[in-house]
């Protein structure tokens, strides 16, 4: 897998703050749910929060991704302006529901580890994660609103967070 960064520009703790959304997706794995996680960064990269994958602790409910999750819960504590500023940084792509939710929370920028295109091709068909080949570039370009995308960012790291579960 090669690295690529269209569109974005690069911030001197972008790695640092993947990798913090990496080890929240391992941990998400070692407690018993999907292997993702991301984080919410304000406009000066510190986290304001962070949010593992909600499958298991939802009740089996597929749509609790960790993006999804964390597009909520800061529509929830900030306003769309704030939000503009800020970075959700995510172990993989944002999938077009969680796209939909990160465009209308309004947060402004996003970096992501995996694609879903690699995403797809290691998991496969799987019932718990039916990837869809949609860029999440392809959901934002139709709203509105800039969206600024950086990724795929460290993606054989990203993708070995997967090794092995969906075989389970």
């Amino acid at each position: 897998m090669t690295d690529t960064y269209p569109a974005g520009t690069l911030r001197d703790y972008d790695a640092r703050l993947l990798r913090r959304a990496f080890a929240i997706a391992a941990a998400a794995r070692e407690g018993g749910d999907h292997p993702f996680g991301c984080l919410l960064a304000g406009p000066e990269g510190d986290i304001l929060l962070e949010q593992g994958n909600g499958y298991s602790a939802e009740g089996g409910d597929l749509t609790a991704h960790a993006e999804k999750l964390l597009a909520s819960r800061a529509a929830k504590q900030w306003d769309p302006e704030f939000l503009a500023g800020c970075t959700m940084y995510t172990s993989a792509e944002p999938c077009a529901m969680c796209s939909g939710a990160v465009y209308w929370s309004g947060i402004g920028r996003v970096v992501y580890g995996q694609s879903e295109r690699s995403l797809l091709d290691q998991t496969g068909n799987h019932a718990e994660n039916p990837t869809m080949d949609l860029p999440c570039r392809v959901v934002f370009a139709a709203g509105q609103r800039l969206v600024d995308v950086v990724g795929p960012m460290l993606e054989d790291e990203a993708a070995a967070l997967h090794d092995g579960f969906w075989d389970r």
